[in-house]
């Protein structure tokens, strides 16, 4: 027992001196990047507005425009972007874009697609996006119900994923429509 306890010790002590090390060398490696941090962020770096790239593969909505926020659809929950946001890349679900400048409000349903964040930018890349004030409510409705017989008569596995993807896009597309209206 006696031995037991002092490999214990031991074992113990060497993984204490271990972590201490690597907690050290992490400082001495991090400091660098501590000071340009807190050096750009006594000088201001951090920019007013945020640059946003929003685009479809058909068009580009947004280019190089300045705007003061987006909120974004992440898989995650949606997620706020404003100027100086930690760098990201996030998938991103059905759901709205809405993009804030002054006391404007442009909102957009997207089906999917991915967001790089930079602290200066925002790049959104999305297979499909329309202006929710553009939304039939009613063809949303009939979509909405087509995609659920879909998902009920689902011959096979495929099938059945493909229709639960549609019903996804339409339910989340519903919810856009009942919040936002034709705002």
């Amino acid at each position: 027992r006696k031995r037991y306890r002092v490999f214990c010790f031991a074992a113990t002590a060497q993984r204490e001196c271990e972590l201490l090390t690597t907690a050290m060398f992490l400082s001495r490696m991090t400091r660098p990047l501590r000071r340009a941090a807190e050096t750009a962020a006594a000088a201001g770096a951090i920019p007013s507005k945020l640059k946003l790239n929003f685009a479809v593969p058909h068009e580009q909505v947004f280019r190089d425009a300045e705007v003061d926020q987006v909120l974004v659809p992440g898989r995650a929950g949606m997620f706020g972007v404003l100027p100086g946001h930690v760098p990201t890349i996030a998938e991103l679900s059905p759901g709205v874009v809405s993009v804030f400048n002054g006391d404007t409000r442009d909102n957009f349903f997207i089906s999917s697609g991915f967001a790089f964040v930079h602290a200066e930018c925002a790049d959104i890349c999305a297979v499909e996006a329309v202006k929710i004030a553009d939304l039939d409510p009613s063809a949303v409705s009939k979509g909405v119900e087509e995609f659920q017989q879909k998902v009920a008569s689902a011959q096979n596995d495929e099938e059945k994923a493909l229709a639960e993807a549609g019903l996804e896009v339409y339910t989340a597309m519903q919810s856009a429509v009942d919040e936002y209206g034709k705002n």
